[in-house]
C-alpha cells in the first residue's frame, strides 16, 4: 500500500511519490532558541520523528533536515533584557532542545545546521532574486533588501491569503518598502543590536531575515528540489508562504509535498512562549509523567488534530501506555525479549493513511489483548507472536519499552534504577518471610510497597514490580 499524505499546497491527500525511487529528503522549520523549548515545539519533533522511522521501516533512504534559528529579533531582545551574548543564549537553549529530544527517543537529524552558520548561502539567494527582478536594496541605503510580494504572481497560494486582502499596517510601516507586503531577506544593522550580530554583505552589514533562512539551508543539504516540508500550521503563514515565494522566484522547485503538523493548546490559545502559557518536559516530570508516556501521549491523536492540552489527559494516556509496558514486560520474562521484524497490515494501512497513529494505537491494543488472552493460557506461540508485533509497532512509534532509549543510561532522569534497587531489597525481604513461611510480614511488606504505588506481581520467574496499573 502506497503512502498517502496530505498536502497543505493541494488541499488533498496524495500518494506520496519521492523525486528520487528509495530516497526521501525531508526539511523540518526547527525552533528559535531564545528560551528553552515546551511541549508544544516538542510535539511537532515527535510527529515528524514518526514519519521519518514508519518511511525508514518501509525501506527509503532519508535524509533529515531539522534547522535550528540562532539569531532573530526575539533572541536579540534576550540578549538586551539579561546583557548577554545573544549567541550565549542561543547555545544554552539549544543544548536543552537537545536534550529534550533525546530524552523523548526523536532520532538526531541527518544534519542540524544553524542560521549563523549559512549566511554565504543566503547571500548567493538574495543576489539571485535581486538579479531576477524579484528583490530589490531598499532606497535609503540602510542595508535592508526587501522580497517584491507583487512580482510572484503565485503569493498566498499555500495559505489561501488573497494579497489584495492583506491590510497595511495602521503604523505606516517600514518607508523603504516599495509595497507594504513586502518582507525582508536581509536587515541592515540598527543602532542598538549588539555589532557581533552582523555580518557583512553586498547590500552592508546585517543579519538575515528569518525567511531566506531556511530556504537556503534546505537548498544546501537536500538541493534545488525536494520531497517534504514540515513545520508546525502556525508556520503556514507567513513563513512558508515566503519560503515558498523566494524560491520558486529564484527558478527553484523547492518542495514537493507541505505537511504540517497541528498545535498544542493551553486553554484556548495555542501554547506560546509570547503569551506566557507554556509547559516544558521538568514541569511534566514533575508531575510524575515519564517521557515515555508523554510521547505516547503526543501520538494518540492524528497529527493534524489539534491537542487542547490537560493534566487528566496526559494522566490517562500515562496509564495506558503502562499497561503496553506492563505486557511487553509479563511476555518478555516469559518468551524473551523476540526480533520485532514485521507490523500487521492493518497497522501499516493506518500509518500509510496520513500517518494515523489514533488507527495505529488501537491496533497495538487490540494486539495486547490478544497477547493477554496467550499470557492467561500460557500459550507461548500465541504470546511470542503477539509481543514481536506489539515490538515492532512500538518501534515504529518510538515506544519499544525495551529500546535502549528507555531503558539505558539515556534515560538520565529516570529513577528507575535507584527505586529498582530499593524495591529489590524489600522483595528480598518477603522472598524470606514467606520462606520461612511469616505470611504477616510477607503481606506486610506487600502492602507497604503498595501504598507507595508499587505493584508486585508473583511470576514463574518470580516476583516483578511495576508503578501503578498494569
Amino acid at each position: 500500500m502506497t503512502l498517502r499524505l496530505y498536502d497543505t499546497a493541494t488541499r488533498s491527500v496524495r500518494d506520496f511519490v519521492p523525486k528520487t525511487p528509495g530516497q526521501v529528503g525531508i526539511y523540518l522549520c526547527g525552533l528559535t532558541v531564545q528560551s528553552v523549548p515546551h511541549i508544544g515545539h516538542l510535539r511537532s519533533g515527535v510527529n515528524y520523528d514518526v514519519l521519518r522511522r514508519w518511511l525508514l521501516h518501509t525501506n527509503y533512504e532519508v535524509t533529515f533536515v531539522r534547522n535550528v534559528t540562532d539569531v532573530d529579533d526575539k533572541i536579540l531582545d534576550k540578549s538586551a533584557t539579561q546583557g548577554r551574548p545573544f549567541w550565549s543564549i542561543a547555545y544554552a537553549n539549544k543544548l536543552v532542545l537537545d536534550a529534550d529530544y533525546r530524552g523523548l527517543n526523536v532520532l538526531p537529524p541527518t544534519y542540524e545546521p544553524l542560521a549563523t552558520g549559512h549566511i554565504t548561502e543566503m547571500h548567493e539567494l538574495i543576489g539571485t532574486l535581486i538579479e531576477l527582478g524579484h528583490a530589490y536594496p531598499a532606497a535609503g541605503g540602510n542595508g535592508d533588501v526587501y522580497f517584491d510580494v507583487p512580482s510572484y504572481s503565485a503569493y498566498g497560494a499555500l495559505s489561501g491569503q488573497n494579497p489584495d486582502d492583506m491590510r497595511p499596517p495602521t503604523d505606516g510601516g517600514e518607508p523603504d518598502k516599495r509595497d507594504y507586503r513586502d518582507f525582508a531577506l536581509w536587515k541592515g544593522v540598527k543602532a542598538d543590536e549588539p555589532v557581533d550580530a552582523s555580518w557583512p554583505s553586498p547590500w552592508g552589514r546585517g543579519r538575515p531575515g528569518w525567511h531566506i533562512e531556511c530556504s537556503a539551508m534546505a537548498r544546501r543539504y537536500l538541493g534545488d528540489e525536494f520531497d517534504i516540508h514540515g513545520g508546525g500550521l502556525d508556520l503556514t503563514f507567513p513563513h512558508h508562504e515566503n519560503e515558498i515565494a523566494q524560491s520558486r522566484s529564484a527558478g527553484l522547485p523547492f518542495a514537493r509535498y507541505w505537511v504540517h503538523n497541528a498545535l498544542l493548546n493551553l486553554g484556548e490559545a495555542k501554547m506560546s512562549k509570547s503569551l506566557g502559557n507554556v509547559i516544558d518536559l521538568a514541569a511534566v516530570q514533575a508531575m510524575g509523567i515519564r517521557l515515555v508516556e508523554l510521547r505516547y501521549y503526543f501520538g494518540t491523536p492524528h497529527y493534524r488534530s489539534r491537542i487542547d492540552y490537560s493534566d487528566e489527559a496526559l494522566s490517562e494516556a500515562a496509564v495506558a501506555y503502562r499497561r503496553i509496558e506492563g505486557f511487553v514486560q509479563r511476555a518478555a520474562e516469559i518468551v524473551g525479549p523476540g526480533r520485532p521484524k514485521d507490523v500487521p497490515p492493518a497497522f501499516a494501512a493506518a500509518m500509510n493513511d496520513d500517518l494515523n497513529t489514533s488507527a495505529a494505537l488501537a491496533v497495538v491494543h487490540d494486539t495486547i489483548r490478544e497477547g493477554n488472552t496467550a499470557l492467561a493460557e500460557r500459550d507461548e506461540a500465541g504470546i511470542r507472536g503477539a509481543l514481536t508485533a506489539v515490538r515492532a509497532m512500538l518501534g515504529v512509534l518510538g515506544l519499544d519499552p525495551l529500546d535502549g532509549a528507555w531503558t539505558g543510561s539515556t534515560a538520565k532522569n529516570d529513577l528507575k534504577p535507584v527505586v529498582d534497587a530499593l524495591v529489590k531489597l524489600a522483595l528480598e525481604q518477603r522472598t524470606q518471610a514467606r520462606a520461612r513461611k511469616d505470611w504477616s510480614a510477607a503481606d506486610s511488606v506487600r502492602d507497604q510497597l503498595k501504598n507507595a504505588g508499587i505493584q508486585v506481581e508473583d511470576t514463574p520467574a518470580g516476583p516483578r514490580w511495576t508503578v501503578g496499573e498494569h
